[in-house]
Parts: structure tokens; C-alpha cells; sequence
């Protein structure tokens, strides 16, 4: 389907919406019927719940006793053994998807959404990707709007701020959102956190939570980081050697169940301890520093790109350029959210050499 096509579909989906209520603001009905996340008896739904972050995230709740049910909704089915998980297919580019998350959602009394149903690399088919992410995300507000959610938890990534010369040391939750012009993969993102923003406005009874995280690495998750420094070369920028961040997988999802267990609204940087410059990061990885000139590196991508060899676009490659450091602070002062490995430790247990966490560091 092509694109324009999606902005009709999404024109013709908000439309919908605000004629049955969905998009306009409070009144005293709806804030009567939103669900307010109890003490005991949470009903959650996980979108995206085959993806590395909503797979673990339902393994935890399993475990939480104030949770008695999780709603795994995806289009394949988490395999992990499960007692209180309960999967539900559910094909978020459908146009009958918010219909079907909403009833889904009233008849199980669903008290908080979490919405992690995005791509953790950039894909050649970026009109479905448009579909899953934009117009995915555009279902699901509808869906939390219908069924009066009081909380949703939204998965977004530090690249919504986007790599530039003009970028400040450290850039925090009022940064402007510039992603990239020429990467549908960051433009997605940014398109659902301004969904996320306006509903979130619109709807001020409903806790809503964005988690911008940053280049995620770890000796399971797979993205295009892992797939990135998993390579024995890596093309280094001539002239450039920009600062690198990266967090955890374990920290990201201790982020999330933070913001499952608790009423943090707004949007927050999650991030690990610590940065490196980039070649310190090749040499810690055993990575071969590949030199090249920018205008080569870019036409060298672009020829890989689009022949399918590698996963990553060129535009890419402005991040190996230009610094996007993301700073954590907010989430620590408002969330208490604090990493468990600094930089050099993720690195370590990316590459399966980390010695393991004690069961003080593991919060046991």
C-alpha cells in the first residue's frame, strides 16, 4: 500500500475518531469510567509482546503477585511458559485493529497498555513499516481512548532527536525531536510520539509514558546495534570520532516495569552509565577500524543498502558522524530509574566476557 495512501487511511481513521469522541478532550463520563491502576488485580496488555522488550516485560509481571492477568498481543506468540499470559493475535496494520483492541480491552478490564509494537531495525519495505508504526500506533490510542485505559507506556527510542553538528553535549526531554529526513525507521518514531503527545493532552486522565532508549545491546537482543558491532570491520568516519551511548537490555526493561508500577507521565531518556568514543567502542569490541572519507562511506552504504548485504541505510551513518548523547537524569530524579551497567559492562556482556551481577547489583 502505498504511503499516500496510509495518510488517507489515517485522515479517515481520526475523522472516525473524533466523531465518536475518541480524539476530543476530557469530560466528566470518561474520567469516571479510565481504570485506574489498583494495588492488587492489574490487567495488562503488551503490544509488540514477541519483541525482545514485551517478551521479557510479560515474563516479569508473571511474577509480580499484583498482577493477574498480561494480554500478549502480537501476530506471532511469545514462547515462554506462562500461567497468568494470555496471547491474542492481533495485526496492528489491520483497519479493524482499534476495534478489536478496544473490545479485547473492556471485556478483560485492562487498566494499563504498553505499547512496544515497533521495529528494532530499518526494514526495505518502509510503507508497511509506515503501516505497523504510525498507523499501528494511531490504533492503538484509539483502542486506549475507547476503553479507558489509565495508563500507557510507549516504547520510543534517543534517535527521535536525530545527529547533527549543532547537537549539545548532553540532550534532554525538551530537545526537539529533529529524527532524520531521509530515515523512514526514525520518522515513524517520531510521527507515534506525536500521536502520543496530542493524546496524552487531550486525554489528561490517562498517565501516559515515553521511554526514548537508547542503542540497546546485551547477549540476547537482537537489532540493528547487536547486527551492527556484531561485524569484524566497522566503518569509522575520516575526521570524526563521535561520543557513543548505550543501555543495557536488562536496564531497559527495569525501565518499563518502573513505569508499569508507578504514574510517571511525560517523556523520559533511558540510557546507561557512562560514554565512549566510537573507536573505543571498536577497540573494546575487537573491531576492525575501517577509515573512509564521508563521501565514500555514504555511496559505499547506499550500494549495500540497497543490494540487501547489509541492514543499515546510509543516512546511518551521520550517527558515526555527529554526537546524539541522550541525558538520563530525568528518569533517575522522577522514575528512579538507574542502570545496572555502565557503558564498559554492556560492552562486556554484549561480547558474553561480563562476569555476572552480584545479587546486590541484581536489586535482590
Amino acid at each position: 500500500m502505498a504511503v499516500s495512501e496510509n495518510g488517507d487511511r489515517r485522515a479517515q481513521g481520526e475523522g472516525q475518531a473524533r466523531k465518536s469522541g475518541l480524539l476530543q478532550g476530557p469530560t466528566a463520563q470518561r474520567r469516571a469510567l479510565v481504570k485506574r491502576p489498583p494495588a492488587e488485580g492489574r490487567v495488562v496488555a503488551i503490544t509488540g509482546a514477541y519483541s525482545y522488550i514485551g517478551a521479557e516485560l510479560a515474563r516479569r509481571l508473571e511474577a509480580d503477585p499484583r498482577v493477574s492477568r498480561v494480554l500478549a498481543v502480537d501476530v506471532r506468540k511469545p514462547a515462554f511458559p506462562a500461567s497468568k499470559t494470555r496471547f491474542h493475535k492481533i495485526d496492528l496494520t489491520m483497519p479493524t485493529a482499534d476495534s478489536d483492541l478496544s473490545a479485547l480491552w473492556k471485556r478483560e478490564g485492562v487498566d494499563t497498555v504498553v505499547h512496544a509494537a515497533f521495529l528494532s531495525s530499518p526494514t526495505h519495505n518502509s510503507a508497511w513499516a509506515h503501516e505497523l508504526e504510525s498507523i499501528g500506533t494511531m490504533h492503538v490510542l484509539n483502542a486506549a481512548g475507547e476503553a479507558a485505559v489509565g495508563k500507557l507506556v510507549l516504547f520510543s527510542t534517543t534517535l527521535v532527536y536525530g545527529a547533527g553538528p549543532s547537537n549539545p553535549n548532553f540532550l534532554d526531554e525538551r530537545h526537539e525531536l529533529r529524527g532524520h529526513p531521509r530515515a523512514r525507521f526514525v520518522k515513524d518514531k517520531v510521527e507515534a510520539e506525536r500521536q502520543a503527545e496530542r493524546f496524552a493532552r487531550e486525554n489528561p486522565e490517562t498517565v501516559v509514558t515515553v521511554l526514548r532508549v537508547a542503542a540497546t545491546l546485551g547477549p540476547t537482543i537482537n537489532n540493528f546495534a547487536t547486527r551492527f558491532f556484531m561485524r569484524p570491520a566497522c566503518p569509522v568516519m575520516m575526521g570524526y570520532d563521535p561520543l557513543m551511548q548505550f543501555v543495557h537490555e536488562s536496564d531497559v526493561v527495569d525501565a518499563f516495569q518502573l513505569a508499569v508500577e508507578g504514574d510517571h507521565p511525560g517523556a523520559f531518556n533511558i540510557v546507561g552509565d557512562g560514554v565512549l568514543p566510537y573507536t573505543t567502542v571498536l577497540a573494546l569490541l575487537g573491531r576492525i577500524p575501517v577509515p573512509m572519507p564521508s563521501f565514500l562511506a555514504y555511496s559505499v552504504s547506499q550500494a549495500l543498502w540497497m543490494t540487501q548485504i547489509f541492514d543499515s541505510p546510509p543516512n546511518f551513518l551521520d550517527f558515526l558522524r555527529f554526537m546524539c548523547i541522550a541525558d538520563g537524569a530525568k528518569a533517575a530524579r522522577e522514575m528512579g530509574f538507574c542502570a545496572r551497567h555502565d557503558i564498559k559492562q554492556t560492552l562486556e556482556d554484549f561480547l558474553g566476557v561480563a562476569p555476572p551481577l552480584s545479587a546486590a547489583e541484581r536489586g535482590l
